[in-house]
């Protein structure tokens, strides 16, 4: 494998990795987003995350971006830990709650890279008047069959508080892509994203386990009972990929949107709103020096 330095129109520097097969390439100021990753199949290059277009500055134009310290919304303006209420800002033109941590809005800095692989590191501290104070690493690897990566925070502030992690990735689909992930139930919302009703009974076309077309209304919901395993069939290009969650505690969270020709499945680790739900599913109370890791695995096969 060979590693290569390029640099888009200033200020937005790209890490590129290469292989007979893979291109990857990273954008560390952009919230250490993915803004391609491609396969290689009978002589041509096939996107497997969504591509950047190239010149946003909005991470929700990339391929993948890592979130932290917590994901998808919070509502309230903020939480209570410990008796103490800590407020936190809305950070999303457009969207009423606070959203997927703060990791996606900072630079990163590359702190260490080989031939087939680069570790982006995050130094937080209180970001836009948030609570947190950490350190996040995200570690990108490209393996022989597929792509690998790793996300640490580790808590750097006096007191403790709760932390999630998650990605945020985009696949490319069309009217042949199939989507397969197993759930046992999924929450409903009312007027916005936030949870209102847990169900096992799946509305028309959102029960995905078994392999199934991705046309049909928004979804943009946490489903629960997640074995930590994603297919996504591309019968056109004749390739599968298998997404892989290491020590899945059950949550994921689809998004949808119809007409569109991408989707997201995101690997999680606390559901929506968790901060509010009794016992606060899934986030983890980190002391000062204390770590949460996530490690996720793309793995790509012929179909």
């Amino acid at each position: 494998m060979t590693i290569k330095r390029l640099q888009d129109a200033p200020p937005m520097p790209i890490i590129a990795l290469e292989s007979a097969t893979q291109r990857l390439q990273i954008l560390p100021t952009l919230g250490a987003s993915i803004a391609a990753w491609e396969w290689k199949s009978a002589q041509q290059w096939r996107p497997l995350f969504r591509p950047w277009d190239g010149h946003s500055k909005d991470c929700y134009t990339t391929g993948c971006f890592p979130l932290v310290p917590w994901s998808n919304r919070i509502t309230e303006d903020g939480f209570t830990h410990q008796g103490q209420h800590f407020p936190i800002l809305e950070n999303r033109v457009g969207e009423p709650y606070p959203i997927h941590g703060d990791g996606w809005l900072q630079k990163w800095r590359v702190t260490n890279q080989t031939a087939n692989s680069v570790e982006l590191t995050l130094k937080a501290d209180q970001f836009e008047g948030n609570p947190y104070i950490y350190r996040c690493t995200q570690k990108l690897t490209l393996l022989d069959d597929g792509l690998s990566i790793a996300l640490a925070v580790t808590h750097l502030g006096t007191a403790s508080l709760p932390y999630g992690l998650g990605l945020h990735p985009y696949f490319p689909c069309n009217a042949t892509t199939r989507f397969q992930a197993r759930a046992d139930g999924v929450w409903l919302s009312g007027k916005d994203p936030i949870p209102t009703a847990h169900t096992s009974a799946f509305p028309q076309t959102w029960n995905y386990n078994q392999a199934a077309a991705l046309d049909g209304p928004l979804i943009d919901n946490c489903f629960t009972g997640w074995d930590g395993k994603a297919v996504v069939s591309y019968p056109d290009h004749g390739l599968q990929l298998t997404m892989t969650m290491d020590n899945c505690n059950g949550y994921s969270l689809m998004y949808r949107p119809p007409g569109l020709d991408y989707f997201c499945f995101e690997p999680i680790t606390h559901p929506i709103n968790a901060f509010h739900m009794p016992g606060k599913p899934g986030l983890v109370t980190l002391s000062r020096g204390q770590t949460l890791a996530m490690h996720t695995s793309f793995k790509v096969s012929s179909m």
